[in-house]
């Protein structure tokens, strides 16, 4: 492969002549206006208008009067565009708008202030790499496996690529590897306070899909494009510290504060996979067999339950929640697994259902013992569960009505397309329906 492209930066020039102004809408898909760069400041001071009615997840015709104000601590340059990119809040008569993805968990973290605490999140959201042939027949580019370095994985080199990409927009990569699906990758990067990681995870899913597109390859973070094959996982490490210290430290292991925060996240669960996983295609990835959990457990380094508590060292106690999906929008995910476990806090939660064993072998009555409950099985199911919960609810803010009216749509085409073509609901083998809808995600 070649080396990074400088295509657009003209030798000399510092600042870039435009500026990108980026949110994103109810499922997390990057939307945005670009400026000239001299008309940054009065953008700043006063926001830029848009019509709202046409994004998706937005309410419509009554929300066509949209003003997007940028967020200047998220300046980054973007050298191989030759732009700038700046996240912002979106601001309707003068007020924060409701359903402004970025401004729900902007809320939830104050909240979470509020109790003393701040929140971080290492994210590790896996893609596959397919090549463009022009049809849904996905062609897979290699056929390396798990860690594999050896000449089966074609996009090694790829991987360099991206990563020397995400040092100039401020990630810092930590490990790249090949995952365990044929063609399926990961690039960990540093955790960061909560806000900066949704952003992170926003911005790496772009150049992701960017440095693929300079390849002739497409990325996708569609959580299963291939029956048969493992599906994109996110796993979210997260803590919560406080003066200055690591809140999920305890004198033999985690905290009480930790224990509390974990039992929260298993007693929402149900409700949280609608916000953690909220694609039709979601729930073709959380089925038994494939390393994903659908079995609402935890433990320590166990692998098979939905909460995993990693070993660690020094400031590093923190908890591993394994069930989330790069499909969800970042910024509604982690307002409401924050406000779950700090739900579990408040009402000091105990966390059951802890195991060690593999969850995926045991006999169904075993796990009714342990008290080990399932994930829904579909989104219809989530939504459902959503509904009911009101931490989860609150959690979403003025996102919450838009976000079911959206997905209870999606979810009535899906159940129509395979009534149309006599295909029993609970298929778990991928559709086109989904592949034409999610694939770019």
């Amino acid at each position: 492969m070649n080396e990074i492209s400088t295509v657009g930066i003209a030798p000399g020039v510092k600042s870039p002549a435009f500026i990108q102004l980026v949110f994103v809408d109810i499922n997390g898909v990057p939307k945005g206006m670009e400026i000239p760069a001299e008309r940054y400041e009065d953008v700043l001071a006063e926001g830029i208008a848009f019509d709202g009615s046409s994004i998706p997840g937005f309410q419509g015709i009554e929300d066509s009067d949209l003003v997007l104000k940028a967020d200047p601590s998220t300046y980054e340059d973007v050298p191989w565009e030759g732009i700038a990119r700046v996240y912002g809040y979106i601001y309707k008569d003068g007020k924060p708008y409701g359903a402004d993805p970025r401004g729900v968990l902007r809320a939830a973290i104050e909240k979470l202030e509020k109790e003393g605490f701040k929140a971080y999140i290492g994210p590790e959201p896996e893609f596959y790499l397919f090549k463009k042939n022009g049809t849904w027949e996905l062609k897979i580019p290699d056929s390396g496996g798990y860690f594999d370095i050896v000449t089966l994985d074609g996009a090694r080199t790829l991987r360099r690529e991206i990563a020397l990409h995400m040092r100039t927009i401020g990630l810092v990569p930590e490990v790249l590897h090949h995952e365990v699906g044929k063609s399926q990758h990961e690039i960990g990067f540093r955790y960061d306070e909560a806000l900066k990681t949704a952003d992170n995870v926003v911005s790496f899913k772009h150049v992701v899909k960017a440095a693929a597109e300079m390849r002739g390859l497409y990325a996708t973070f569609m959580p299963k494009p291939l029956h048969g094959l493992p599906g994109n996982g996110m796993h979210l490490h997260i803590s919560l510290w406080r003066d200055g210290g690591n809140a999920f430290i305890g004198e033999d292991g985690l905290s009480e504060t930790a224990m509390h925060f974990l039992g929260g996240l298993l007693k929402h669960a149900r409700a949280l996979s609608a916000v953690t996983n909220p694609t039709v295609n979601s729930y073709k990835r959380l089925v038994p067999g494939y390393e994903a959990p659908v079995y609402i457990s935890w433990g320590y380094r166990n692998r098979s339950t939905l909460i995993r508590v990693p070993a660690f060292w020094g400031k590093g106690a923190r908890i591993e929640y394994r069930c989330p999906d790069p499909s969800a929008n970042p910024y509604l995910a982690f307002a409401a697994v924050l406000m779950a476990g700090l739900d579990g806090i408040k009402r000091r939660v105990d966390p059951e259902a802890y195991t060690e064993a593999n969850v995926y072998e045991m006999d169904e009555s075993e796990r009714v013992r342990l008290g080990i409950d399932t994930l829904p099985e579909s989104l219809g199911e989530a939504l459902e569960e959503l509904k009911r919960d009101r931490v989860v609810r609150g959690a979403l803010g003025g996102a919450y009505r838009n976000f079911v009216e959206y997905k209870e749509r999606e979810w009535k085409d899906y159940l129509e397309y395979l009534s149309s073509r006599k295909v029993p609901a609970e298929t778990k083998k991928v559709t086109e329906w989904e592949l034409e809808r999610y694939f770019h995600i």
